[in-house]
């Protein structure tokens, strides 16, 4: 049977069942109440400022009613009811020392094994089916990227895969940008290099958080994409040498663009930036963009180098990296702040005709999320 005992002085509560147990604070339950006085019915928004919570809240009673906790707080003399599955589901009454680097719930780090079940959507089945556009979107959040096939063969057709999510970031290149070459054998035998995997526009702050990239043409032989998950790679150099990822976190590098006139673009972020509690959230890779570091103190500097070095040799490891070539009409969706993407060199005749754009995660969060909720609300 569930209980709920409440402390002596009522500053907290704690709330048992068979299989679970947390505790929860006065304050946090009366900022956390879902009353039409404390929320908006219609938008979950709250009414109140921590102001208008008297200070020195407490809990006056508790106890369960069904599937719900009613707490009755001091000094109001208001009495809340609370979902019991909502507040386990909200705890916050577990161990919080979690080690430097680690990832959310949800995500799933990944090498070139995963070139065996590269997660991919049909751009027509996605178009039309919420539950088809609900997975590609999860697979997306939990690998950083996904492929998306059989799309209309048209310019600009990439705005219609933005659309399934979310809205273009416009930047200085434009709402959308070209990625157009002619191979010539008769000049160089390769004159599509290869580039190295990076994250796009570490220059920018914020970084655009999405970016597609979207095949119209594709004769040329090569030129095949690539994708390396930088939160592996983060992972494997933690495992390596656990001081040099700290250097890595702990000092700014500097990117920089002036690529063109009246554009000076500027940025001073860590290459693998952490959150306060250690959590791993984005990295920063462009050695193309890079500016010179000044933000290390001389007697790190030999250290975070070192440690840049290897971080670069691991991307750049084939066990690493998933390829896959795009043909016209298919796509690829990447978290720029997770997954490094690069291209392989490419000969012979033909052309290789791709349309970029960005986008934000946050729209693609809240679309994928609101997909959640409409299956379970089914």
């Amino acid at each position: 049977m569930p209980n709920v005992s409440v402390s002596a002085d009522g500053g907290y509560l704690t709330l048992s069942e068979p299989s679970r147990s947390a505790r929860f604070h006065a304050i946090w339950l009366r900022d956390n109440a879902w009353d039409a006085q404390t929320r908006a019915p219609g938008n979950g928004q709250r009414l109140i400022t921590l102001s208008d919570i008297p200070r020195g809240t407490r809990i006056a009673a508790a106890a369960i009613a069904g599937s719900s906790l009613r707490v009755t707080f001091a000094p109001e003399g208001k009495s809340v009811d609370y979902d019991r599955d909502w507040l386990f589901a909200q705890s916050y009454d577990h161990p919080q020392d979690r080690q430097a680097g680690w990832t959310a719930e949800g995500v799933e780090t990944w090498d070139a094994s995963l070139m065996q079940s590269v997660p991919c959507g049909d751009f027509t089945e996605v178009s039309a089916n919420p539950a088809a556009l609900q997975r590609w979107l999860a697979g997306v959040a939990r690998y950083g990227f996904a492929k998306l096939v059989n799309g209309p063969v048209e310019d600009g057709a990439l705005m219609k895969v933005v659309e399934l999510f979310g809205y273009v970031r416009e930047t200085n290149y434009g709402r959308h940008f070209e990625v157009r070459t002619t191979v010539n054998p008769t000049n160089l035998a390769y004159t599509g290099l290869g580039l190295q995997a990076h994250t796009d526009n570490p220059y920018r702050d914020p970084v655009p958080t999405v970016q597609v990239l979207y095949c119209l043409e594709s004769s040329a032989a090569g030129g095949e994409n690539m994708v390396v998950d930088g939160f592996r790679a983060a992972e494997r150099l933690h495992g390596e040498d656990p001081e040099g990822f700290g250097i890595l976190t702990r000092y700014c590098a500097r990117f920089e663009y002036a690529g063109e006139a009246g554009v000076r673009l500027r940025s001073r972020r860590p290459m693998i930036e952490l959150a306060p509690d250690g959590e791993m959230i984005a990295v920063r890779f462009n050695n193309r963009s890079a500016a010179a570091i000044t933000d290390v103190p001389f007697d790190q500097m030999e250290h975070y180098y070192a440690a840049y070095r290897r971080l670069g040799e691991i991307i750049d490891d084939p066990a690493m990296e998933v390829t896959f070539r795009l043909n016209p009409g298919e796509c690829f969706v990447v978290d720029n702040t997770r997954v490094l993407h690069a291209r392989k060199g490419y000969s012979g005749t033909g052309t290789r005709w791709l349309q970029g754009c960005y986008a934000d995660k946050d729209g693609l969060l809240s679309r994928l999320a609101a997909l959640e909720t409409m299956e379970a609300a089914e």
